[in-house]
């Protein structure tokens, strides 16, 4: 291990009197190329765990999935991930799905229509409309506008498509399957209903600004928080899946937050950074953060607290798009000894920027000339890391609250440099737990349907494997290079002034 390396003991998960460690609590995920069931005891182990693949229709802007193939898929998992466990261990479930997918349905929960996923981009001409006439609620709720691909948008354009049968409603992703598992339409969660207009801070829809756009109020479903109990598996659904029957159905999250809650990641102030092909951030905060720019929305979060976040255009994906096929380990050694601190921005595709800030023109630069693939390599890994500092930078600029735990997840954590390289450019320490991801943190979320709160849930099941420790010398020769990045962004005119002073005075803090 590199000298400059600080891994530190973990703490441990903390028994709970109020989780049974004997218990087994049931977290289903619907992602977009599968979907997935995970069985974890009160200590956080996994004792269960199956997935089954998901095929979706793309063209150009469209992108669809079968609403079927979801509940078939999750079924399979369930049976799998279940098969040896005792039916009386079974406490609880609780779905997660893609944010902003929906469909809708007739009166007996039968699909009228193909789901539209969370990136489908037909309704376009929808959107101007969407923000028109919900404005005041949008900047009410923190985050301003509607894009393309959020819900209502796509709501106006099925409705759009012809008159709809009595009894149709709508339902997000994750509603179809509390609907099969219980066998009756349950209330949605007020994570996936976010992106279809509801109001999260008055916690209610917005009829009148729904009804201007044409949106039957009998089309909605009722919505509650993240955590409520919404009824029991019924007996067809444990014949489908293997799950026992009178299991209770906890109101799930979207993907995202449900990743935080797998990262353990709850208290106020406390951040999960998520480096897949991009960087995803979320966090804890006990009031609602406005961002004037729209790049960072809040979710309502479990009790009383705001999930603030945002997704940025920049992550891991650069190393695939530039060392295709590549021995990432061998590159990762030789990048550790280059002492290069070359930047490279690392945009992962061709829509520009969307967090820190909104620059649909961004583009990628190098700071720096990097000699050779390896130093190239630790380019972009510096480059992430720069994009993540300014992150948090921004939410600190916002009024978020930053300063808890950050816990890194995502495949870009399974690389130790790249980690250690991250929490000496942060200038703190990072944990990396043993296991995470969305199925997992809605096994944490349902375990508090046997009375215990998200905090105890997490405390006793989320296991962090390491802790890195930054050093504080290395972070002072990286702060530098750091600046240089954010002084560029400012000149290109992508990063407002104000957020690049803000991210000075933190540096020299």
């Amino acid at each position: 291990m590199p000298d400059h390396q600080h891994p530190q003991h973990a703490p441990s998960a903390v028994p709970s009197p109020l989780v049974d460690p004997g218990a087994v609590h049931l977290g289903l995920d619907l992602g977009t190329q599968s979907a997935r069931a995970v069985a974890v005891d009160g200590t956080g182990r996994t004792i269960g765990a199956a997935s089954r693949p998901l095929t979706s229709r793309r063209e150009d802007v469209r992108h669809e999935q079968d609403p079927e193939q979801w509940w078939a898929a999750l079924a399979g998992a369930c049976r799998e991930a279940l098969a040896g466990i005792a039916p009386e261990r079974v406490r609880g479930l609780a779905v997660d799905a893609t944010s902003g997918t929906i469909l809708l349905a007739d009166s007996r929960g039968t699909p009228l229509t193909p789901g539209l996923m969370y990136d489908d981009g037909r309704a376009h001409a929808c959107t101007e409309r969407v923000n028109t006439t919900g404005a005041a609620v949008w900047e009410r709720s923190g985050y301003r506008s509607m894009q393309p691909s959020w819900a209502l948008p796509k709501l106006l354009w099925l409705l759009d498509r012809g008159p709809l049968p009595t009894g149709a409603r709508l339902l997000h992703q994750a509603d179809l399957i509390t609907w099969r598992l219980t066998g009756r339409q349950t209330a949605a969660d007020a994570g996936h209903a976010l992106k279809t207009g509801y109001d999260l801070v008055e916690e209610r829809w917005p009829e009148a600004e729904l009804s201007a756009l044409g949106v039957p109020h009998r089309l909605l479903p009722e919505v509650v928080r993240p955590g409520t109990v919404l009824g029991t598996v019924c007996a067809d659904a444990a014949r489908a899946t293997g799950i026992p029957a009178g299991t209770p159905v906890v109101a799930g999250m979207t993907d995202g937050c449900a990743a935080q809650i797998g990262a353990g990641a709850l208290a106020a102030g406390a951040w999960n950074s998520v480096l897949g092909t991009t960087l995803v951030v979320k966090g804890v905060s006990t009031r609602l953060v406005r961002d004037p720019a729209g790049v960072v929305y809040c979710h309502r979060g479990p009790g009383g607290t705001w999930l603030p976040g945002g997704a940025s255009g920049s992550g891991a994906g650069v190393i695939a798009r530039h060392f295709p096929g590549a021995d990432l380990d061998a590159l990762t050694r030789q990048a550790a000894a280059s002492g290069s601190t070359a930047v490279a921005y690392p945009l992962t595709g061709a829509g520009g920027e969307r967090f820190p800030f909104r620059a649909p023109e961004a583009s990628p630069f190098v700071l720096g000339r990097p000699a050779g693939e390896a130093e190239h390599f630790h380019a972009c890994l510096l480059g992430v890391a720069c994009v993540e500092r300014l992150c948090y930078d921004y939410l600190d600029h916002l009024g978020a609250p930053v300063d808890g735990p950050v816990t890194l997840t995502g495949g870009g954590a399974r690389n130790p440099y790249w980690s250690q390289l991250r929490a000496d450019l942060l200038g703190r320490t990072v944990r990396l737990p043993e296991r995470s991801g969305s199925a997992t943190g809605m096994a944490v979320l349902a375990a508090t349907a046997s009375g215990a709160t998200l905090e105890d849930a997490a405390a006793a099941m989320v296991r962090v494997r390491t802790e890195l420790r930054h050093d504080p010398a290395r972070t002072a020769r990286l702060l530098p290079r750091y600046l240089d990045f954010v002084d560029e962004l400012t000149r290109r005119g992508w990063l407002e002034p104000a957020v690049a002073a803000h991210a000075r005075r933190k540096a020299e803090q």
